[in-house]
């Protein structure tokens, strides 16, 4: 972003091209094996998006790619669910002062740890209870997704924040003219 903090055409197409890219990979590299847990690399290009261009086109990063993702799959669009990924981007965004100085791997975990904590186990466990726990027994769901959506987070974390510091490392930011460390 500029320093007059406007979003310049440059920095515009990037973040169209990562929420782009947020959708392909919910959509088509992401893994359901059960009703609770869905195994995907989603953030990733939401995260880079916060990192590269700061916390307010990370945000909006992250729900562009939540609403047009919703659109193209059949569960269709509730904003309930739109919180966690908006906090991925701004997450990023708010952590890159420490990027900035070097991106290593629990650098890049430490940013992703309040959007997973917060957003994706805590927030969108009890959305997701409160949205499809019918059946009364509301607490008794909501315990049984935070187990698995805890698990299932442990992994995916580690993985994005692998995919993310692999990124930085091969420099392509850099060549793109993006990020310049």
């Amino acid at each position: 972003m500029s320093k007059n903090s406007r979003m310049t055409t440059k920095t515009l197409a990037y973040c169209a091209l990562l929420a782009a890219l947020g959708v392909v990979m919910a959509r088509l590299f992401g893994l359901m094996p059960n009703e609770f847990s869905r195994f995907s690399i989603e953030a990733v290009p939401t995260v880079i998006a916060g990192i590269l261009f700061g916390p307010v086109a990370g945000g909006l990063v992250g729900f562009t790619a939540d609403l047009v993702g919703c659109l193209f799959s059949g569960y269709g669009y509730n904003p309930l669910f739109c919180i966690p990924p908006i906090l991925y981007g701004v997450c990023g965004g708010l952590f890159r002062p420490m990027l900035v100085k070097k991106v290593t791997f629990l650098r890049v975990l430490l940013t992703l740890l309040p959007a997973v904590v917060f957003g994706s186990i805590l927030w969108q466990s009890f959305a997701l209870t409160y949205v499809y726990a019918n059946d009364g027994a509301f607490w008794h769901n909501l315990m049984l997704r935070l187990g698995t959506r805890s698990i299932q987070f442990a992994i995916t974390i580690v993985v994005d924040a692998v995919i993310i510091r692999l990124l930085f490392k091969s420099k392509i930011f850099r060549h793109m003219g993006v990020w310049h460390n």
